[in-house]
């Protein structure tokens, strides 16, 4: 049997073996907070762009609220066309307890779909205390979420990439064993 050594020197969102001209990303935004959203969106475009990602190989998706979220990325995945979705939203604590229920509801369905439909869904939903922390998040620079989120959803391309060719690496030797 043979084994694959283990490539420790790489970042974990190294995509120096490209992105398949086939990927294809959904990116979903919050309208809520759009400011924020806008830049989140923005700099996570650049991210993929600079990842080699084409702009042709993005759709984009826009919902009122990030408790909207899960829902259309259940349909989304549900459509078997898309090799990973980004979540982009902007949570802020208010006076009540709406902040912590929107935030973890938001949190769980996207992992909800993720598990249940096995499409990777980058969470990058932000949920701070203040407008200005959340800014400070959405920045023009490369410390913006949305630029890791892009690092990340190039990541699990990759990843869930390798996932299918052990698969099939797998099956092929099981059918010659036979």
């Amino acid at each position: 049997m043979r084994r694959r050594t283990p490539r420790l020197n790489r970042k974990p969102w190294d995509t120096s073996g490209g992105v398949p001209a086939r990927a294809r990303i959904a990116v979903i935004r919050a309208e809520y907070n759009e400011e924020i959203t806008r830049s989140l969106e923005t700099k996570c475009l650049e991210g993929l762009a600079e990842g080699g990602v084409g702009r042709d190989q993005v759709d984009c998706f826009t919902v009122p609220g990030c408790f909207e979220i899960p829902l259309v990325a259940a349909k989304l995945a549900a459509l078997g066309c898309y090799d990973v979705i980004i979540t982009l939203g902007a949570v802020i604590k208010g006076d009540t307890l709406h902040f912590e229920l929107v935030a973890q509801e938001c949190a769980r369905g996207v992992m909800n779909v993720a598990l249940e439909q096995g499409v990777p869904v980058i969470f990058e939903v932000l949920a701070t205390r203040t407008r200005q922390d959340a800014r400070r998040r959405a920045g023009d620079n490369r410390m913006n979420k949305g630029f890791e989120a892009a690092r990340a959803a190039l990541a699990m391309v990759a990843t869930m990439g390798r996932l299918e060719e052990e698969a099939t690496c797998r099956s092929t030797s099981a059918s010659k064993r036979r």
